[in-house]
């Protein structure tokens, strides 16, 4: 047997009793936890379940009832719901400013597109030339130049300054007249290609201070063309055109006083010398 104070496992002490024994009531502080836990996820439950039974409840209430508002449990949205849901917007209340800023803009889009389509048609009609645009101040239109009627002397060559062009095909042409000129006593001073829209063999130019000489040069080649330019000295451009066949011999060359021939010119020039009358028509001969 074991003594009373030695406390062995089987015996209380006076100090309490050994870990793992019962509390005086029965049950342990873990066990108390462990059923408040089990009690509270029980309720949880319970109440899950209630709510699922209160809420199939309401759905079968639903479909048993009469209401148009709800079918098969589901609820309908009528046009009362949707304007609820989904109001419409206020038409908005512009101020003045903003008013007339949206005409200004309208007006304007509306001027810039006439403009546009203004441009696209004038364009069509010039590129058709059925339109001529002329831009600028127009320049006002020379008086016309009418050919001399003066009847003029034959001055000396060696008088005569001579500018000599070719506006034909055939290359060196200017040179070997220039050359030709200097023999007869001609101051030829440029020799050099040029253009002209005249079809005479040659074309003579010169200014008003230059119609003695360029009446000499006229004389010196066949079927030549007087042109008058504003040129202030008296020099002469003698134009040669893929027409020109040579120069008159200067032996033949006729010095006689006269009138310069410019076809082109208004009036033509006209004789100093009133044209002899025409014979009578012989009654018996057919014109």
């Amino acid at each position: 047997m074991t003594s009373k104070d030695d406390g062995g496992p089987g015996i209380d002490s006076k100090d309490g009793g050994s870990p793992g024994m019962d509390s005086p009531d029965g049950d342990s502080p873990d066990d108390g936890g462990r059923s408040a836990a089990k009690q509270a996820r029980k309720a949880e439950r319970e109440a899950r379940r209630r709510a699922k039974d209160d809420a199939y409840e309401e759905r079968l209430a639903r479909k048993k009832s009469k209401d148009v508002k709800f079918w098969h449990g589901r609820q309908v949205i009528d046009a009362e719901g949707l304007s609820e849901a989904f109001p419409e917007p206020e038409t908005p209340e512009y101020a003045p400013s903003t008013v007339r800023r949206r005409i200004v803009h309208g007006v304007t889009l509306v001027v810039l597109l006439a403009l546009v389509v203004t441009g696209v048609v004038l364009a069509g009609m010039v590129q058709r030339g059925e339109l001529e645009l002329k831009l600028g101040f127009q320049k006002p239109t020379p008086p016309a130049i009418t050919c001399p009627s003066e009847t003029l002397d034959y001055p000396a060559n060696a008088t005569v300054v001579v500018n000599v062009y070719n506006a034909g095909a055939m290359e060196g042409m200017a040179g070997q007249v220039a050359e030709a000129l200097k023999v007869r006593g001609y101051q030829v001073k440029v020799v050099a290609n040029a253009n002209t829209s005249y079809r005479a063999p040659v074309v003579v130019v010169s200014g008003p201070s230059g119609h003695a000489a360029a009446f000499n040069l006229q004389h010196n080649v066949a079927d030549s063309e007087y042109v008058q330019d504003d040129r202030a000295d008296a020099s002469i451009d003698f134009i040669l055109t893929g027409d020109y066949k040579g120069l008159v011999e200067a032996q033949k060359v006729d010095q006689t006083p006269g009138l310069l021939s410019c076809p082109r010119l208004s009036p033509s020039p006209k004789p100093s010398v009133a044209p002899s009358p025409s014979p009578a028509p012989d009654p018996g001969k057919i014109p």
